[in-house]
């Protein structure tokens, strides 16, 4: 197994009023030149978990970042009208909760993080800040969200009852 230090969270940038498929996925990667879908995990509107890629096999879904990472992808991201938005359905909230609390128990010590967190900090000051983001993407703010201890806790936002999952 590969070390991984990393999780990455990211939306899948598709509008709320429409659906996105993990076939539909799949074929979106493969259009853009990726070997199958390059995240490990997506998070259906429903709160159902797909695994969509091997966590032995590295990730294509943060350059730079991918060796050591795990990428978990929901399904939405933008509004009605195609603004970057926090649409995650409350399954989906919890689901996330969850299968991050797995993972921080399978790889303890991992940072969690949005793909927009690991944007160039371009002026400098130690903080990537909205105007520095070179995209929206997960669309909610995940810092401070994914700690082991907030997970373990049950701080996390979102105390819905956690959905069956299909892995």
């Amino acid at each position: 197994m590969r070390k991984i230090d990393l999780i990455v969270i990211h939306c899948s940038a598709t509008r709320e009023d429409r659906t996105l498929t993990q076939d539909d996925l799949e074929t979106l990667h493969r259009r853009r030149g990726f070997n199958g879908t390059g995240y490990h995990y997506y998070i259906r509107k429903d709160g159902r978990v797909v695994l969509t890629r091997p966590l032995e096999r590295v990730g294509a879904h943060t350059k730079g970042w991918n060796a050591h990472s795990v990428g978990v992808c929901y399904e939405g991201g933008l509004d009605c009208h195609g603004r970057p938005a926090d649409t995650r359905t409350p399954a989906q909230r919890a689901t996330l909760r969850l299968l991050v609390h797995q993972l921080l128990e399978t790889f303890p010590g991992s940072r969690v993080c949005g793909h927009r967190d690991l944007s160039p900090d371009r002026n400098g000051n130690g903080e990537i800040e909205p105007e520095e983001w070179i995209k929206a993407c997960p669309c909610f703010e995940v810092a401070g969200l994914f700690t082991e201890n907030t997970v373990k806790a049950g701080k996390v936002e979102g105390t819905e009852a956690v959905p069956e999952k299909n892995v």
